[in-house]
């Protein structure tokens, strides 16, 4: 199993982009940011009332003030936030590692958020990884995977984790940081 130090000494900038309602305690995105101070969170001025456009700019003021290769690690809405982001920046970043990204086309997600939909689907000008649960109550497997053929990302379907949240138990989930090294690699 990879560890943490292998990750530090590439000297990246992990920019951590929660979903909708942030990341909670028992997010394994807290537990990075925790652990290792190249973990930053991008913060949002409304987590409960997601506003697209808001959203994709906070991404490029954090993405344009960080120094050295970025790498997102976006997780739910965020990972919609990321491609949206991509369709309009300039900036470059080494990669991002997409999470359990939902189907904001559904009508009932569709209703709650403001601009993220339709799911975009152009192909993303870094190298991507879109990690989905064949259990996700906000996106099948099968969608998941068909956002990662359309984004140009390597797909994995990581099994029954739910929503890859805090409800999922995952702690610090080393599985995720083995596949942030792949995408390094």
């Amino acid at each position: 199993m990879p560890q943490l130090k292998q990750i530090e000494k590439w000297q990246h900038k992990y920019l951590l982009r929660p979903g909708f309602r942030g990341s909670g305690e028992d997010h394994w995105q807290t537990y990075w940011e925790k652990e290792n101070r190249d973990y930053i969170r991008i913060e949002q001025r409304d987590w409960n009332q997601p506003v697209a456009s808001e959203w994709v700019e906070t991404i490029e003021k954090y993405v344009s003030e960080s120094k050295g290769d970025v790498v997102i690690v976006a997780h739910s809405l965020a990972c919609i936030a990321v491609v949206l982001w991509a369709q309009k920046t300039r900036l470059i970043i080494k990669g991002a590692l997409l999470v359990a990204p939902p189907n904001i086309n559904d009508d009932k997600l569709n209703k709650v958020l403001s601009g993220f939909a339709p799911v975009p689907q152009q192909t993303l000008p870094f190298k991507s990884i879109v990690l989905a649960s064949t259990n996700d109550e906000y996106a099948g497997i099968e969608e998941s995977e068909c956002f990662a053929r359309q984004w140009g990302s390597s797909f994995f379907n990581i099994g029954a984790k739910g929503h890859i949240n805090g409800l999922s138990n995952l702690k610090n989930w080393p599985e995720g940081k083995e596949y942030l090294l792949r995408l390094l690699s």
